[in-house]
C-alpha cells in the first residue's frame, strides 16, 4: 500500500488574508480546503494512506478530520435527547495519520519527522499542501519503480517563481531553488520517493529543496517526471481567486474523481 505524505505546516505568508485564521492547506476552494482537493488528487490512483505534516494551526486541521462527518453530511440535532443523526455520510476509504512536525521546522525537516510512517515502504508519494494539477500520479509511480534511482520529482511548466530542474533524458543534473530569469521546467512537487532519501535530511532546519535534492541530482538520483497538463500551486490570494473561478465553473483540471 503506497502512503502520501503532506506538507501542511507552513506558514503561508503570502496568503496571510487567510492563514490569520487557518493554515495554508485549509483554505477552500469550492467550500472543500485545498488539502482535500490533493487528497482526493491522490485517492482517485488508488493511493488512499495518507500522513500529514501539521505545524502552524494544526489543530485546525485535526479538528477537520475530527468532525469530518459533520463537514460532509447533513446533520439532525436532537436537543431534548441529546443526541446526533447524520444523513447520507459520504465517508473516503482514507486512513488519516496528522503528525505534529513542529512549528518552525523547514520542509526537510517535516519529512524527517514522519519518517518512521515509510521507512520500511518500497516507496512514498511526498507533496506539497498548497497545489493541485492533473497529474497522472499511477503512471508517476511506474516510472519511478522503472528508473530504480532513488527519488522522481514532477516536472511542469512554470507560472514563475520556482526552481528549475536541469533535465537529460528524464534524469536531472542540476536543482536550482528560483533562480533569476524564466524558461524551463520546474518543481511541481508530486515527488515518489523511496525510503534511502530519507539519509540526506538532517534536522528541522533541513530545507528539502536545497541540500537534500541538490545532492540527488549531482548523485544522478534524481529523475524527472514530465507533466505537460495543468499545474498550479496557490501561494497567493489572486491564485486562489483563480482556483475558485475554475472550480465554481466547472473547469477543474484537477477534478480527476467521479
Amino acid at each position: 500500500m503506497v502512503k502520501a505524505i503532506i506538507l501542511a505546516g507552513g506558514l503561508g505568508t503570502r496568503i496571510s488574508e487567510e492563514t490569520d485564521l487557518k493554515p495554508k492547506p485549509m483554505i477552500e476552494i469550492g467550500g472543500k480546503p485545498i488539502l482535500w482537493h490533493i487528497m482526493k488528487q491522490y485517492s482517485a490512483h488508488g493511493i488512499n494512506d495518507f500522513v500529514i505534516c501539521c505545524g502552524y494551526k494544526g489543530y485546525v486541521i485535526k479538528e477537520y478530520f475530527a468532525n469530518y462527518f459533520l463537514h460532509m453530511s447533513d446533520i439532525t440535532f436532537n436537543m431534548r435527547e441529546n443526541s446526533m443523526q447524520v444523513h447520507n455520510k459520504r465517508a473516503e476509504p482514507w486512513n488519516v495519520t496528522l503528525v505534529d512536525t513542529g512549528e518552525r521546522s523547514m520542509t526537510g525537516g517535516r519529512l524527517r519527522r514522519v519518517a518512521d510512517y515509510v521507512q520500511h515502504d518500497d516507496l512514498f508519494c511526498f507533496t506539497y499542501g498548497d497545489g493541485v494539477g492533473d497529474v497522472d500520479i499511477t503512471q508517476s509511480i511506474a516510472f519511478h519503480r522503472a528508473h530504480g534511482k532513488l527519488a522522481t520529482v514532477t516536472a511542469t511548466h512554470p507560472t514563475g517563481r520556482f526552481g528549475v530542474l536541469d533535465i537529460d533524458n528524464h534524469v536531472v543534473s542540476q536543482f536550482q531553488e528560483k533562480p533569476k530569469g524564466e524558461g524551463g521546467l520546474i518543481n511541481g512537487g508530486f515527488f515518489v520517493l523511496s525510503p534511502e532519501v530519507l539519509n540526506y535530511l538532517d534536522g528541522d532546519d533541513c530545507v528539502w529543496e536545497q541540500q537534500p535534492l541538490s545532492r540527488l541530482a549531482t548523485e544522478g538520483q534524481l529523475m524527472a517526471f514530465e507533466h505537460d497538463g495543468f499545474w498550479q500551486p496557490m501561494d497567493t490570494l489572486r491564485d486562489k481567486i483563480h482556483l475558485e473561478s475554475l472550480w465554481n465553473e466547472g473547469r477543474a483540471p484537477w477534478k480527476v474523481w467521479d
